[in-house]
């Protein structure tokens, strides 16, 4: 229709006349408070009211101050902190119609119609039951003389927008709820500490990590670790388990590996429905194998702790969703959650995500194991599959032979997530059947003959490792065709699989062009994205940004803590990426800045001078402090000194400057539980597609693949993992500057800009369908993990 090409914007929107009212509700998530400053900062920018419900429910049920009008700078310096400042507490009296009533009348007495409601399952049920007795409620209180007949009409609705933060990951419709990341990063960081000393006493350690109803963090913490065994309630072990298990243990105690890992949702059971405990899993193990065994129970450590990059970003852009579908909502429209699908935002009736999620514990109650893991959605089921692929390595004579050579390497610079690229590969291939080699140091290697046979046990314990342990080159194959092509002839490749940056892509491109002169290269190839810069085209996201923006988020926070000390100073940070914006602009989200630079938005020196007022501005508030990072290439004249300098000179008298280039420190590191998971689940699945074109390009006793759909990109697409020819995107890159020629979160821009405290325009069109929670196709990977 005629209104699909319309484009909406945010700032076309008004709010004028209308009160928002958001309370954090059930257990606390880290990245609630980013979540309720984008709620407060998006409905003051369109002129609505908005009031903060201290205490949850029970906050809106006792009135008086727990409800009270918030200005903008309410909600600053709140972005790094944990938990939620606006208090969560368990209410009995809401539960009561009476609890329920005092709510109503609290709400009216101040005009709020709007409700923000960030908690879980139950707290959104709770809102939505609110919401159907509303009429009700009102008639009562006008019944009762407590409120005229002119407020009942007046106020005839309220309007509902759910935002899910809840740690566990346990509800149906949305990829990842706010906390989430978080409480992964928690449980990495112990499992990390605990991997050292467990090796140097050759122990056995059982982690037990939160998720009474739903094994999301016990799944993919085993799968960012590489745990040797894991339990969850979804998917309970078969019978005689405790062998196999046992088995397992000692085994990978032959193959030389020093320590066991077990991770065990506290929820865990067994296929009769019993709890395993943690204890009871040490007790085994030591009763049979004898083996030094601790346990270790994370507890609240895990809800605790600054939000990850993740989860800011995801409740920022939730936060514009829901004030954007307070906007928007009708008498008719029902209760909706707004969460994240893929990449991409998405709303969903609040009810229908609520029953799937209890249509889940209803099928684990009822021992229906299979269907509980089919409703959690694709990505629970995928990070199973993906799990039970790697773990456990069938006996040789079990393993197919394929007699297939396959060859991974890492080209570009170091991005952390690629060893859990190449031990998924590695893994995947020789379950496949296939040989696997492993190239080092990139094409220079290749050429010069350093390739070896790479085995299951060789790459145990990559995942969390940073850096490249193959070692990378940039150097592009070109120059050295000849030896590479002799290369994969005396080795007999018939399959390439290159993990990698922007040269990685250019490096296929290469081989894929030299195809005429070299037979060798007539073999499938695939690359999977690895670069902190994030600037490959085909692909949303690439393995090693998600860790680089964390580092950059948790050294703003430190610098904004040194500022808070000295008042009215302004930080300019240099960040990486080439001439890709990306680590700026998502860094600047997250860190709450005030600017950031970019290439790919050409500013000049008006838009510095108003920056400079901005701030000036900005410090005669009670927020003494600025934020502004810079992308290293964003414009060659204005360098990271000349807007110091600059703004040194204009801020005199009002605010003094400090300058930081953040370096080299953004390459390192242990990859974070995004990048584990993201590297782990990508690689694995393009190693699937070769084995896949192996198959088909198989003739006469050789592999033969000379089309453009025989050398690929496998990209985070919005929703999907897809596999691109990069004959295909080259129409896309903008090569002189080594980025795509579009990219999505330039879209993001204006969001930051607003938080920011700036009028600009924000084009929403993309967001505001209510769609219905499906049962997804099994083909779809999410991009959430």
């Amino acid at each position: 229709s005629a209104m699909d090409h319309q484009p909406k914007f945010f700032e076309n929107l008004s709010g004028t006349g209308k009160a928002i009212g958001v309370l954090t509700s059930g257990g606390d998530a880290q990245g609630m408070n980013a979540a309720v400053r984008a709620v407060v900062r998006m409905g003051i920018y369109v002129k609505a009211k908005v009031y903060f419900v201290y205490e949850g429910y029970q906050g809106m049920v006792d009135g008086g101050d727990n409800i009270v009008e918030v200005s903008w700078e309410s909600v600053s310096s709140i972005l790094q902190v944990g938990g939620t400042v606006i208090g969560s507490a368990r209410c009995k009296s809401f539960r009561t119609r009476e609890g329920r009533l005092q709510a109503a009348y609290n709400l009216v007495q101040r005009g709020i119609t709007n409700l923000c409601v960030i908690g879980g399952d139950g707290s959104l049920t709770g809102a939505n039951l609110f919401r159907e007795e509303w009429s009700g409620l009102l008639e009562e209180l006008a019944e009762n003389g407590k409120i005229d007949a002119e407020a009942v009409k007046k106020y005839a609705y309220l309007n509902i927008v759910g935002m899910v933060g809840s740690i566990d990951n346990d509800f149906c419709g949305t990829d990842m709820t706010i906390g989430t990341d978080s409480a992964l990063h928690r449980i990495i960081e112990v499992v990390d500490a605990i991997m050292t000393t467990a090796q140097s006493h050759q122990r056995t350690f059982v982690l037990e990590v939160m998720g009474r109803h739903c094994g999301y963090l016990a799944l993919v913490s085993a799968l960012a670790c590489g745990a040797d065994w894991v339990f969850i309630p979804e998917y309970p072990p078969e019978e005689g388990w405790e062998d196999t298990m046992c088995v397992k243990l000692s085994e990978n105690r032959a193959r030389k590996k020093r320590l066991n890992i077990i991770i065990v949702a506290e929820g865990a059971i067994d296929c009769h429905n019993k709890p395993i405990t943690s204890e009871k899993v040490k007790d085994l193990v030591v009763q049979r194998l004898g083996f030094d065994t601790r346990v270790t129970i994370l507890g609240h450590v895990q809800r605790g702790g600054t939000p990850s990059a993740f989860d800011r970003i995801l409740a920022s852009r939730m936060g514009v969703e829901a004030v954007l579908a307070l906007l928007e909502a009708t008498p008719a429209t029902p209760a909706c959650v707004v969460s994240l699908s893929g990449n991409q935002a998405v709303r969903l009736p609040l009810m229908e995500c609520v029953q799937m999620t209890q249509e889940v514990q209803k099928a684990m109650d009822e021992g229906r194991f299979l269907e509980a893991v089919r409703l959690r959605g694709r990505s629970f089921e995928n990070n199973l599959n993906t799990y039970k692929l790697l773990s456990h390595k069938k006996p040789d004579a079990e393993l197919p032979k394929t007699n297939f050579n396959v060859a991974v390497l890492n080209v570009g610079a170091p991005a952390a997530g690629m060893n859990a690229a190449v031990r998924a590969a590695v893994r995947v291939g020789i379950t496949e059947g296939h040989k696997m080699f492993a190239v080092i140091d990139g094409f220079e290697g290749f050429a010069r003959g350093k390739i070896k046979e790479i085995s299951w046990g060789d790459v145990g314990g990559w995942t969390g490792q940073g850096g490249s342990i193959l070692g990378t080159k940039r150097t592009l194959p070109a120059k050295y065709l000849e030896k590479i092509a002799e290369q994969m002839r005396t080795n007999n490749i018939n399959a390439l699989m290159v993990i990698g940056g922007f040269e990685a892509y250019l490096g296929l491109l290469e081989l894929s062009a030299a195809r005429e002169k070299y037979d060798e290269f007539c073999v499938p190839m695939v690359m999977v994205p690895a670069t902190v810069s994030n600037n490959v085209p085909g692909s949303d996201f690439s393995i090693g940004a998600d860790t680089a923006l964390n580092t950059i988020t948790d050294t703003c926070d430190r610098i904004k803590q040194s500022a808070s000390g000295t008042k009215r100073r302004v930080f300019i940070i240099e960040t990486m990426g080439g001439y890709c914006g990306y680590l700026a602009n998502m860094g600047a989200l997250a860190a709450g800045a005030d600017a950031a630079y970019i290439f790919e938005e050409q500013f000049d020196i008006r838009e510095l001078q108003a920056n400079v007022e901005h701030l000036t501005e900005k410090m005669k508030t009670s927020i003494q402090r600025g934020l502004v990072l810079r992308n290293e290439n964003c414009n060659e004249n204005y360098t990271t000194d000349f807007i110091y300098q600059l703004y040194s000179e204009e801020g005199k008298g009002v605010f003094d400057c400090r300058k930081n280039v953040l370096g080299h420190m953004q390459q390192g590191g242990a990859p974070s539980p995004f990048d584990r998971n993201f590297g782990t689940k990508i690689s694995a699945k393009a190693m699937q597609w070769i084995s896949k074109k192996l198959k088909e390009t198989y003739r006469k006793g050789k592999v033969f693949a000379n089309t453009d759909d025989s050398v690929c990109l496998l990209g985070m697409r919005r929703r999907n993992l897809v596999f691109q020819p990069v004959a295909e995107l080259k129409t896309e890159t903008d090569f002189v500057h080594r980025i795509p020629k579009e990219q999505w979160w330039l879209k993001l821009r204006p969001l930051m800009k607003i938080l920011a405290k700036y009028k600009t325009s924000y084009d929403v069109s993309d967001s505001g369908q209510l769609e219905h929670v499906a049962m997804l196709p099994k083909e779809a990977v999410p991009a959430a993990i």
